[in-house]
């Protein structure tokens, strides 16, 4: 009900710069054509003959009616009313203008460029590991710390043995559900772990393992199943992504070009 006030109040304002004869005239003030147009346009109406252009016409004029003869009453606060307006004026400038600018701004390839030029971006290194984990956590005694360092000592000496990483795995880690699978883990993207752990997996090669070592979660020993593999985000996968940050900076930029052509000064 409000916006449609406010589009009236529009009109109304707009109402004596029009010097045609217009499609109505409304307590002595014409109302253009262009003016019409306009709101079918605002409205989105098509019109299929003259029979609906003339009722929509009607009740267009109604509106703007009902609207003036409120204002003569003058029983509304006026400046409320004029700074609801003029503060969804400026809602309309900014988004209408944002839209327009953004979308000639930031083409498809100029996003397509972004992602050719920042490669790095979009690739990282996986790796498929599977380890045996001794579970901690802070509330422990340190007896019983001790005595989980010690057996993952115990299993790391029967791999050094020739004993099968995945049975010991099965048998003694404490993380279940990768027990199950021999330890594995499946492939881990680099930076997405534990700093430790990252980087001791990383570090090994295919078939290696490590010796016991703690994170938060307690005492692992990691296995590299294959070789480290560089994997790259398709483009179509982190588009929206770069459309988002190319045109946060087009509009941020922006801004500030256009706060720069005008004077501020606050009392």
């Amino acid at each position: 009900m409000i916006k449609k006030i406010i589009l009236a109040l529009f009109i109304i304002n707009g109402l004596s710069a029009c010097s045609d004869e217009g499609v109505a005239v409304i307590d002595g003030e014409t109302v253009s054509k262009e003016q019409f147009e306009a709101y079918l346009d605002f409205k989105r109406i098509q019109i299929r003959d003259e029979a609906q252009r003339q009722d929509v016409l009607q009740q267009y004029a109604d509106r703007i009616a009902l609207t003036r003869a409120i204002e003569k009453l003058d029983s509304l606060d006026a400046a409320k009313i004029d700074a609801e307006l003029d503060n969804f004026r400026q809602q309309l400038y900014i988004s209408r203008y944002f839209e327009k600018y953004l979308k000639e701004k930031v083409t498809d390839q100029q996003q397509q460029n972004y992602y050719v030029a920042n490669q790095s971006k979009y690739e990282s290194d996986q790796a498929h590991v599977a380890h045996i984990l001794f579970r901690t956590n802070r509330n422990m005694q340190e007896n019983e710390k001790k005595a989980k360092q010690t057996a993952a000592h115990e299993v790391y000496s029967k791999l050094k043995s020739g004993s099968d990483f995945k049975e010991l795995a099965n048998q003694n880690s404490e993380d279940k559900i990768s027990a199950n699978k021999g330890g594995d883990l499946g492939w881990i993207k680099q930076g997405t772990i534990n700093e430790t752990f990252s980087e001791k997996v990383f570090a090994l090669e295919k078939g290696q393992y490590t010796e016991p070592f703690e994170t938060p979660f307690g005492y692992h020993i990691a296995l590299l199943l294959d070789d480290i593999k560089t994997v790259k985000q398709p483009f179509e996968s982190v588009k929206g992504d770069i459309r988002y940050k190319l045109r946060q900076q087009a509009k941020n930029a922006e801004i500030i070009k256009l706060n720069d052509s005008i004077k501020i000064k606050i009392n």
